[in-house]
């Protein structure tokens, strides 16, 4: 079913059962992991034999690293729930997108660009970050991406103002993922405005986004 412009992406249902679907594995993970790492040692411990360490080391780190990026993933799944709350879906066919090779992305790191909502003959770059739930789109953006892949993402739908931050999905939707500029969330400092209206700036505060104040009247 296609989106509907006329409203949020969270009157949709099948966008709420794909964030259902996305909290669901994070509280799964939360408990998976740290239950494999702990069994993992339990494991060792009981068979006491010193050279076993290496059998256990690599999937002992691992599962400990998961355990601590859980927090991660729930940050992620409220973080796309307050975009989708706020934002309608947008369909865009084929955005132009890769892999580093760019000015101002890291080699190896997937991005996209779409067009600034107030100006839309200029095009904004948004980076992946975090890779968290980003191996699915590493995948399938690059240049050597399988053809089969690439049309995976020929169509993807986009919740959200990329000056700031937004969820992209696969038509469905599916693999939410909360793409950002790296200022959005710094709770430090506020992002930039992009020469955002105030309307687009108080629209993403209210998502959780630290955007700037509104120039005060003169």
């Amino acid at each position: 079913m296609a989106p509907t412009p006329d409203s949020t992406a969270w009157d949709d249902e099948a966008t709420r059962r794909a964030w259902t679907k996305l909290i669901t594995c994070a509280i799964a993970g939360q408990t998976l992991w740290p239950a494999a790492w702990v069994g993992l040692l339990a494991w060792y411990a009981i068979m006491s034999i010193t050279w076993t360490l290496w059998l256990f080391f690599i999937p002992m780190a691992y599962t400990f690293y998961r355990s601590f990026l859980q927090l991660a993933y729930f940050t992620g799944a409220f973080r796309a729930r307050r975009l989708l709350q706020h934002y309608p879906w947008q369909v865009w066919e084929t955005p132009e997108s890769g892999i580093g090779n760019i000015p101002g992305v890291r080699a190896g790191y997937a991005w996209l660009k779409f067009p600034d909502p107030e100006a839309s003959d200029q095009l904004v770059t948004m980076v992946m970050h975090s890779h968290v739930r980003s191996v699915w789109w590493g995948g399938r953006l690059g240049k050597r991406a399988k053809p089969e892949r690439k049309t995976q993402v020929e169509e993807l739908w986009f919740a959200g103002d990329p000056r700031f931050a937004a969820v992209i999905a696969a038509p469905g939707p599916r693999r939410l993922y909360v793409i950002h500029q790296r200022p959005s969330y710094n709770k430090s400092l506020p992002a930039e405005a992009h020469g955002a209206s105030p309307q687009a700036l108080e629209r993403a505060r209210r998502t959780g986004i630290h955007v700037p104040d509104p120039d005060p009247a003169p």
